[in-house]
Order: C-alpha cells, then sequence, then structure tokens
C-alpha cells in the first residue's frame, strides 16, 4: 500500500486500486502477506483454519448471529469465507455501489459460510481447508470448494451469476 493509504480511501480494497503498489499487488495475489500471520498461530492466537480476522467495520458487517458464532472459534489464517471470496476484490469492483453490495450481498452470506463452518468444524473439514486453500492458491479460478463441502448454505441470487455453484 501506498503511505497513508487509509485516509485516501474506502475501508476495502478493490480491482486494480491506486493504492496498491506493484510488489503489493503481487504479495497479495500470492498470499505472501499472510506469512506474518504464522506468527499468531506458534503463539497460539490463531489457528490455521477459523474465520478471517477482520476489521472492526467488517466484522460489524456480519449479521449479529454470525458474530456470534464467529466468536466461538479462534480466527484462522485460512477459513471457508476466504476461499469463496478469494475475489472478493473483483466481485465489489463490477458492482454498481459496492458498499452495499458488501454489506448487504458479500458479508451476510460470507457470515453463513463461517456460520456453517463453527457448526460443521471436524478434523476432516479442517484439513479440507487447508487442501482448498492450497488449490485455489495455485488454480485461482479453481472452483472445487463447491463439491468438496457438503451442505453449504446457498448463495444469495446477486452472487449466483458470479460464483460457480
Amino acid at each position: 500500500m501506498v503511505k497513508n493509504a487509509a485516509s485516501i480511501g474506502p475501508y476495502f480494497t478493490s480491482a486494480d486500486d491506486p493504492r496498491i503498489t506493484r510488489v503489493g499487488r503481487f504479495i497479495r495475489r500470492t498470499s505472501l502477506d499472510e506469512l506474518p500471520q504464522l506468527w499468531s498461530i506458534l503463539k497460539g492466537d490463531m489457528s490455521i483454519v477459523g474465520p478471517r480476522p477482520q476489521t472492526q467495520r467488517c466484522f460489524d458487517a456480519f449479521p449479529k448471529a454470525s458474530q456470534i458464532e464467529i466468536m466461538k472459534v479462534r480466527p484462522g489464517l485460512s477459513g471457508i469465507g476466504s476461499i469463496f471470496f478469494r475475489d472478493e476484490e473483483d466481485l465489489m469492483h463490477a458492482a454498481k455501489d459496492p458498499n452495499r453490495f458488501y454489506d448487504e450481498v458479500i458479508m451476510p452470506y460470507k457470515g453463513a459460510l463461517e456460520e456453517w463452518y463453527v457448526r460443521n468444524e471436524s478434523l476432516t473439514n479442517y484439513l479440507l481447508v487447508i487442501f482448498v486453500t492450497t488449490w485455489v492458491v495455485i488454480f485461482p479460478k479453481s472452483r472445487i470448494a463447491w463439491s468438496v463441502f457438503s451442505g453449504l448454505p446457498n448463495p444469495p441470487e446477486e452472487l449466483t451469476n458470479l460464483v460457480a455453484v
């Protein structure tokens, strides 16, 4: 990010955000920006799998029921919501009103996905999240997650055209 990025733009980044440098784009695209979180995992503050930590503004955009469920588990380096919304910036960039789309479409569905994970937490799902995360980092256009996890909540109509179910 460029200097004072938070004061120049919105609370979320979008595709082609001018605040992100070329090096920053590469680091984000390859998920190298996640490496410092390994220290938090080693300290026990985070898990490898769990709902991604959010800024307060973003956490507040989750429905209350989702917030309650998310607080039951440790945050993770990767989670079910981050797998399905790996292209969140592109989705928001395509929206007519990105703030509304984020608050009223993305976050409620991402919250439902995180609730699903908390309710279905198991060693199998933990390992599947690790596998699928690795897979989508290597193959970003892959939609493998839709076939690996069963019983996921259906996406809202505004997302069904944007994500392959």
